[in-house]
């Protein structure tokens, strides 16, 4: 089943055209997850719940495909150090960051506000939850996914934070720490830096 949640606030102002086209290429995969099967909820309803259902094992990505992914990912900037590993909390992440699971991995993204100025900014007029896109799929589809991010939605330049699902049953950790390093080695061929997320705090890879 595909559950595709509005993330529309009834106080947002209307996007700008210029906001509009630099997120068609994340709604574009969105869409694609219509004709695919990957399953679509909205953030807020994955809160406090990290348990995935039955999908699709996580698959290992074309090495043709990936190469033309890494070529597209060198638009995004080189990460900036000195603000992603300031972030204390994958709640304050503001760059894509992924959740590995036993049959899929979990894309989180960020979409960027259209209002340039802070009056505002996380409030009841302007939450942050809005903007916010989860998206469901296997490990052969993470180069598309990611590519498919608007570029302002990468303020910390090309780093993702990649975390294991939180209540995993012990019968599924070796699973998942498999996928963990599925996805793992995907990033690191599309020239993207992890940031491997814990409890404890993050670090790199």
């Amino acid at each position: 089943m595909l559950i595709l949640v509005s993330m529309r606030h009834p106080y947002l102002r209307p996007r700008s055209s210029r906001f509009q086209m630099r997120s068609a290429k994340l709604l574009g995969a969105l869409q694609l997850a219509l004709f695919s099967g990957i399953s679509l909820t909205a953030s807020t309803m994955l809160s406090g719940c990290n348990r995935a259902a039955a999908g699709t094992p996580v698959a290992t990505a074309n090495p043709r495909e990936v190469e033309t992914a890494r070529q597209q990912m060198e638009l995004i900037p080189p990460p900036s150090k000195t603000r992603y590993m300031a972030v204390r909390s994958l709640s304050n992440w503001e760059n894509p960051y992924l959740t590995v699971q036993k049959n899929m991995v979990t894309l989180h993204v960020t979409l960027a506000d259209a209002n340039a100025s802070d009056l505002g900014t996380g409030g009841m007029l302007r939450p942050a939850a809005a903007r916010q896109q989860v998206l469901n799929i296997g490990g052969d589809r993470l180069p598309d996914a990611l590519t498919a991010v608007p570029e302002n939605s990468w303020p910390y330049g090309r780093v993702v934070a990649i975390e294991e699902a939180h209540d995993t049953p012990a019968s599924e950790r070796p699973a998942v720490r498999r996928n963990m390093e599925a996805a793992i080695k995907t990033l690191s061929d599309l020239g993207v830096v992890v940031y491997e997320w814990s409890e404890s705090g993050g670090g790199l890879r």
